[in-house]
Formats: C-alpha cells, sequence, structure tokens
C-alpha cells in the first residue's frame, strides 16, 4: 500500500448513505448476477447455437475456476490485510452492516472473475451497448469492493490484469483447439442429413 492507494481508497470509501450502502452490497454479491449470466449465455446460444455455447460456458467457468484459486494462492502466500483489517485505516474506513471479509486480500478475486466473465462475453456477444453496459457493470463490482472496505485499489487492479490475461489466453485456447471440432462436427452432421 503507498499513498496513491490511500488516497483513493479515501476517495472510493465514503458514506453514501443507505442508497450507496445497499447499492454496493447488492452489487458486490454473487447471486445478484445469476440472472445477467443466464441472459448473456442465451445470447451466445441465439447467435453460436447451444453446443458453441456450451462449450463456451465451460471455458468461462475454467477461467471464473482459475481466477479464483490464482487470487486464493496470493492471498494465502502474501497474506496482506484487507483494509477493513489494516490498522490505521480500518478506523477510518466506512463500514457497511459490519462486514469485514476475510483478515486476508492482496488480489481481488471479484475483479478478475468480472473482468473474465467481462471479456469472454463481450468477444461472442460485442456491440457498443455490450461494452458500454457490461463495463459499468464491471466497474462498479470493482467500486464495490473498494467502498466495502475488502480491498486496496491497487489489489481491485492486480484483480483487473489477472483477469484480463487469462481471458486472452482462454479465448485463444478456445479458438485455437475447441472451436475448429465444433465446426467440424458441424459439418458432418449436415454432411449426414
Amino acid at each position: 500500500m503507498n499513498g496513491l492507494d490511500l488516497a483513493l481508497l479515501d476517495l472510493l470509501n465514503f458514506n453514501g448513505g443507505a442508497f450507496f450502502d445497499n447499492l454496493m452490497w447488492y452489487t458486490s454479491s454473487k447471486l445478484t448476477w445469476a440472472p445477467l449470466y443466464i441472459f448473456l449465455l442465451a445470447l451466445v446460444i441465439r447467435r453460436q447455437g447451444w453446443r458453441y455455447a456450451l462449450w463456451y460456458l465451460l471455458i468461462i467457468i475454467a477461467g471464473v475456476g482459475l481466477a479464483d484459486q490464482i487470487c486464493n494462492l496470493f492471498k494465502d502466500g502474501l497474506q496482506f490485510l484487507r483494509p477493513n483489517h489494516t490498522p490505521g485505516v480500518a478506523e477510518t474506513l466506512h463500514s457497511v452492516r459490519g462486514y469485514k471479509g476475510g483478515l486476508y486480500g492482496t488480489v481481488s478475486a471479484h475483479a478478475a472473475l468480472s473482468t473474465v466473465v467481462y471479456l469472454l462475453f463481450g468477444r461472442e456477444i460485442g456491440g457498443k451497448a455490450y461494452w458500454w453496459a457490461m463495463g459499468v457493470w464491471l466497474l462498479m463490482t470493482c467500486w464495490s469492493r473498494i467502498y466495502l472496505g475488502a480491498h486496496f485499489p491497487s489489489q481491485v487492479l492486480f484483480g483487473l490484469i489477472l483477469g484480463t490475461l487469462l481471458s486472452m489466453l482462454l479465448r485463444w485456447l478456445f479458438l485455437r483447439y475447441i472451436a475448429p471440432r465444433i465446426e467440424n462436427s458441424k459439418c458432418k452432421i449436415q454432411d449426414s442429413k
């Protein structure tokens, strides 16, 4: 943590009253976004077919799982205190519903997982409306982690970087090894009709 990290934390963690507290609380909740993920998957199914979408969903799940495990490795290995557990910082933070989270946090798993979802679905759905609307969703998710005192801004940035790298790798693997096989199987099915 450095001066810039603390200044950004001070700027983004404030008492926004009941409206912001509830907004950030539910934005940070994983189950809040389940309907959105189902909708995005339905868009991929509509554009590419169920077989392609199923394989693509597996790639996204792999990305989410990898991001989560990598973040846990950093958290367990480096053991940096979260802002709401850091002496001299925790006392000045705005608290929402008494939330403290785990003791340690390094790379933000919320930021990494959300970035994987954002970029991988975005590569299939695309369009300005997607990139803008889901970009706002991604930024809100990242901000919620700072607002709740769960991460320093630099930890959220590291999560964004990790999620970007993982999504690039998984998209490349999908296009290189899985998508051609799906196309070949479509051709074989059509040839047999």
